[in-house]
């Protein structure tokens, strides 16, 4: 997603009045308010992933590669959740201040660090099962098979370091925007200064995200096709085997095939609507940007319940913890 735009302390210098922007728009309070309601349920299910894999990490002294991949994930969703809540209610609370000043930018540099390491470990996630799970027989997907779990912890590495590498490249550009509006006397409507950011915002910001976004989801979408032609020709093979009175290995074969599919179009469509927000380049004031937070989280916020339901462990956890 482009760089949001910003909201500074609230002083002389940087406010900066946006005509026919009310605060009192209902049509975007009820927006924040369904974007708040979205995070704090994506809160509750993430969290509780991360709590009952902590806990059983602490009792077992050890994780699968598996669960410390699903851990991983969770954790950085539920820290994004958070930052999402924060940002969006500051630039809420503060409507007309001139983009990029020293809170929003350390917002944003959290945000975009989230974001990218959330989509690097759904992404590894997703290569993780389809190695371990996919019953393709060519050698060098065998020798994945073998390799994969001791690779684990380097994946986590690798994903860290490249979203790291995304949140500062951004975060200069920030600085760059910013010190040239300090330098230019804090006038918005500056031509120069205006151009610089232009360029950065259409150019930098959305080739740097696209880029690093685009290279997870390229990897995940590769290996869920793997995933997706060795489960249907497993389910063709089981099909064509089994009788009448095992309809329950039937039902598994399809409820594992629908979990799947809905994984990869809940991860599709998450990057799809990221670029679509970034290129659209909407202000927080304008009532677009509060409709594509919306639409963005609501991807993010139906996976872990869907990963909630779907993995036998955890929702025997879920039901102790109800119960």
């Amino acid at each position: 997603m482009g760089p949001i735009m910003s909201t500074g302390e609230m002083n002389t210098e940087h406010v900066v009045v946006f005509p026919g922007y009310l605060m009192t728009d209902k049509k975007i309070i009820a927006l924040l308010a369904i974007l708040v309601l979205l995070c704090l349920v994506a809160v509750t299910g993430n969290g509780f992933i991360t709590v009952a894999l902590s806990v059983k990490w602490l009792l077992r002294r050890t994780l699968s590669p598996h669960n410390k991949l699903l851990i991983s994930l969770a954790a950085s969703r539920f820290c994004l959740q958070w930052v999402v809540i924060g940002k969006n209610i500051y630039v809420f609370v503060n409507p007309g201040s001139f983009p990029y000043s020293p809170v929003i930018q350390i917002l944003n540099f959290m945000w975009d660090f989230l974001t990218a390491v959330t989509i690097w470990f759904c992404s590894w996630l997703g290569f993780f099962y389809c190695v371990k799970i996919a019953t393709l027989t060519h050698p060098a997907f065998l020798w994945l098979k073998y390799k994969v779990p001791g690779w684990v912890p380097w994946m986590l590495l690798s994903a860290v370091g490249m979203s790291g590498l995304t949140s500062i490249l951004c975060f200069i550009g920030n600085q760059i925007i910013y010190q040239n509006h300090l330098r230019s006397g804090r006038q918005p409507w500056n031509i120069t200064g205006n151009s610089l950011r232009h360029s950065l915002e259409t150019f930098y910001f959305f080739s740097i995200k696209v880029i690093m976004w685009t290279i997870p989801t390229v990897i995940f979408t590769i290996f869920m096709i793997l995933l997706l032609i060795s489960l249907i020709r497993h389910m063709k093979k089981t099909f064509l085997v089994l009788s009448g009175h095992q309809d329950i290995r039937v039902q598994a074969h399809i409820k594992a095939f629908l979990t799947l599919l809905s994984f990869i179009i809940l991860f599709i469509s998450c990057f799809l609507t990221l670029i679509l927000s970034s290129a659209s380049g909407t202000q927080f004031q304008e009532l677009k940007y509060w409709i594509w937070q919306v639409v963005i989280h609501l991807c993010t916020v139906i996976h872990p319940l869907v990963l909630l339901f779907s993995n036998p462990r955890l929702r025997a956890m879920l039901k102790r913890g109800c119960c």
